[in-house]
């Protein structure tokens, strides 16, 4: 099996012979395949008053969070930071309501937000929509034609439907591009005529597809407008007029999914047919929500705003129910965020607080890092567990995490987050933590002989080599204690395709099943806010200063060589310490190994009968099957897919079959020591537009903190990094130094007035902005 690693697959574009029909009467500059002109489209566009969240659009990774204190009541707001959405450079910021219990009146708690929960029907109310870019994506045509509406009404411009695709011999729309009501210009036959010309060759628009069936992304967008907005005649545009007229007779469905890698949308209109009076709905909905003690609140606000001072790529996100009740909320650090792509390829999700109905309603993502200690990746509380609320949750975490799913995920055994599994990780192998699953059987089932039970239940589960084996196991167990009726017993072994061992035998598990969730054991049923978040923080330093200190041990460790086999001493160069000596003991048991017989081949396949002798002097056989072209090996106990390295009967076949190196896919990448991992943003800079001060500040924020983490592996290190530094400082003026790097463009009006360092005025010489009198410098440090 491969090192397992994180992946999102593309969606495929649209090709030449994908079966759509195409007639078009413009084509845009960056569109092939467009259809005619279909001027406003005959279709409701939906309820104006959809909820939607308050998403700033930025394209600095830096993320920022804001303490707002409002006039009113001395209410509070929190700012949402930044998510990498797939693997587009942008960033979102969702900005939450109210956290305080909002007033009944709401009129009055509306005018208090900045955050508008109700209808946008005012301009002046402040910008709530995120203004469109290339990888946004909807769950609908009518979603992205109804946001991007909203957008420009904002704004003060109209839009329409400048082309559209379908399938070919269907009516099934495929995709789309809709331009500012400027766009274009009159032709000879209308410029006749004596009204008035409008439109000024606008080049505003947004140009969407359908990608996987369900979604629609946005493939081109030009914000740019050569004219000047007008919020009085936008009003009377067709286009929002026809939102008007559909919010009047439309009524959306009242539950909705907020998070779908960004769903923009939350429904506020209730069909009243469905879901009775107002005030009976007034009372689900306030029942749905956090429940906070005295103080709660202050305490969550306090970490949040302290922990964004600290790592400026903090990011929480808060989901509102319609009153603006807060429901859940959800935070990540940077470090763990950078962990994710080191050790994301199996994620376990605890949900026991949750199930257990914890005071504290915890969710928790974790993994193991390469010393095989848990690292946490993300936290969430949430208000029940309902499909909505782990769907919201889920989402939330793909899509901090840019949209690259786990190659495995366990959790624990709920039926409802094994459906919401299924649907936002489809491509990942969802499997239930099996040492919990254990547990609550002999927690769960009441027999008369316990002990004798919680023996037959291990060794069923955990020494069945083969499926027959188990089942039949499982059979006589339920049938000698009487237990076959039990429903939920019965539940559990339905999905035992998801945590017993013979049926996980081609999932990566990498060690899982023998870790504890990062914060196991540390939390109780009446852990109050101001207890939970001070374990929080003291787990998270702890886990920092273990992990620098496997490192440094690591790097110091001389390994006492036990055997002759090549496979130690190879591993002894590529693992850390702690899973090295974990594999040792798979190369000193070899020696157990006592018989290697070949019992049937299929070319270049074999399989080998290998014995071993156990603690008891019995002899065991273990199937293992042997590729001599492709090099791969299984065996039957499945030690590589649930602890992430080869067992001794895979490494005896080996060796009698002459391979004296560990073949390079069964050396996982998360375990080596010689790998640099740096707990810092992406460094990718394939997309920087050096010309933008923000993308290139980040860039360069980012590369100095590459230097700062090589920095910290030592002393020495430490003293060249500081080198590094002073010498960069010192070796020209900073303005020349910025200048140079940022080629500042002064139609964006970018200037620097003067040097900071030597304070001479800036001016523009051959490309370069240069200090004057230091040009005989320069010169002599570019001749260098």
């Amino acid at each position: 099996m491969a090192d397992g690693g994180v992946f999102s697959p593309a969606d495929d574009g649209l090709s030449p012979n994908s079966g759509i029909e195409i007639t078009m009467e413009e084509i845009s500059e960056n569109s092939e395949e467009l259809l005619e002109d279909e001027g406003e489209e005959d279709f409701d566009v939906g309820d104006e008053d959809n909820h939607m969240l308050k998403v700033k659009n930025t394209d600095l990774n830096v993320l920022g969070i804001k303490r707002v204190d409002l006039e009113k009541d001395g209410d509070q707001l929190l700012s949402v930071p930044s998510v990498n959405l797939e693997d587009n450079s942008k960033n979102v910021i969702f900005e939450s309501n109210m956290l305080e219990t909002p007033s009944n009146d709401n009129e009055n708690a509306t005018d208090a937000c900045t955050l508008e929960m109700s209808a946008q029907t005012d301009h002046t109310q402040g910008k709530s929509y995120l203004p469109p870019f290339e990888g946004m994506e909807f769950e609908s045509y009518d979603d992205a034609y109804n946001y991007y509406n909203c957008y420009s009404k904002e704004l003060g411009f109209g839009i329409r439907v400048k082309s559209s695709w379908t399938k070919r011999n269907s009516k099934e729309k495929r995709g789309a591009v809709l331009c500012c009501n400027c766009e274009g210009f009159k032709t000879m036959k209308e410029a006749s005529t004596r009204r008035k010309e409008t439109r000024t060759g606008c080049l505003a628009m947004i140009r969407l597809r359908l990608v996987e069936s369900n979604r629609w992304r946005l493939d081109e967008v030009k914000l740019e407008h050569n004219h000047l907005f007008d919020h009085q005649k936008a009003q009377n545009c067709r286009s929002h007029k026809k939102m008007e007229a559909g919010s009047k007779r439309k009524l959306e469905p009242s539950v909705d999914i907020e998070v779908q890698t960004i769903k923009l949308y939350r429904t506020p209109t209730v069909d009243a047919v469905s879901y009775g009076s107002s005030s009976e709905r007034e009372n689900v909905e306030v029942m749905k929500r956090m429940r906070f003690r005295n103080g709660d609140m202050e305490v969550l606000h306090n970490y949040f705003c302290q922990a964004q001072l600290v790592d400026p790529n903090f990011f929480y996100i808060i989901d509102l129910n319609d009153e603006g009740y807060m429901r859940n909320v959800f935070w990540i650090d940077s470090r763990s965020r950078a962990a994710y792509r080191y050790f994301g390829d199996v994620v376990l999700v605890d949900t026991t607080c949750l199930l257990n109905k914890h005071d504290i309603p915890l969710l928790s993502f974790s993994g193991l890092n390469h010393h095989g200690r848990s690292v946490l990746l993300g936290c969430g509380l949430l208000v029940d567990e309902s499909i909505e609320t782990y769907h919201w949750v889920m989402r939330a975490w793909l899509t901090c995490m840019a949209g690259h799913p786990p190659q495995t995920i366990v959790t624990n055994h709920c039926k409802e987050l094994q459906g919401v599994i299924a649907e936002v990780f489809p491509r990942a192998h969802h499997r239930l933590y099996l040492p919990r699953v254990v547990q609550s059987i002999l927690e769960k089932i009441e027999v008369e002989e316990p002990e004798t039970f919680r023996l037959i239940l291990n060794r069923t589960v955990y020494s069945s080599m083969k499926v027959e084996e188990f089942e039949v196991g499982w059979e006589e167990m339920i049938r000698h204690f009487g237990i076959r009726d039990n429903e939920w017993l019965q539940s559990l072994y339905e999905d035992r395709e998801r945590w017993a061992p013979v049926y996980l035998k081609n999932t990566l598990l990498a060690g899982v099943f023998t870790s504890q969730p990062f914060l196991h054991g540390y939390l109780h049923h009446q852990t109050n806010f101001s207890e939970f978040f001070n374990i929080y923080e003291s787990l998270q330093r702890k886990m920092i200063q273990r992990e620098a200190l496997d490192d440094s041990e690591t790097r110091e460790f001389t390994p006492v060589l036990r055997t002759r086999f090549n496979y130690e001493v190879l591993a002894s160069e590529l693992y850390s310490k702690e899973i090295f000596l974990k594999f040792q003991e798979q190369v000193v048991l070899m020696s157990s190994c006592f018989s290697i017989a070949q019992v049937h081949a299929n070319g270049a396949i074999i399989t080998y009968i290998v014995k071993e002798q156990d603690n008891e002097g019995e002899a065991k056989s273990f199937e293992v099957v042997y590729d001599k072209v492709g090099m791969e090996v299984h065996c039957i106990c499945s030690c590589f897919s649930f602890r992430g390295f080869l067992c001794r009967h895979a490494l005896s076949v080996l060796n009698y079959n002459g391979v004296e190196e560990i073949p390079s896919q069964y050396i996982l990448t998360r375990w080596r020591k010689d790998v640099k991992r740096l707990y810092i943003p992406d460094l990718d800079s394939k997309n920087i537009d050096i010309s933008n001060p923000v993308q290139l500040y980040d860039h360069l924020y980012r590369r100095a903190m590459q230097v700062v983490a090589e920095g910290m592996a030592s002393k020495d290190h430490q003293t060249v990094a500081w080198q590094a530094f002073k010498e960069s400082l010192n070796k020209e003026c900073y303005c020349v130094v910025i200048a140079t790097c940022i080629k500042i463009d002064t139609t964006h009006n970018w200037y620097y007035h003067a040097c900071p360092k030597c304070h001479k005025k800036v001016k523009y010489k051959t490309e370069k902005w240069n200090c004057d009198n230091c040009v005989a410098y320069i010169n002599s440090v570019n001749t260098r």
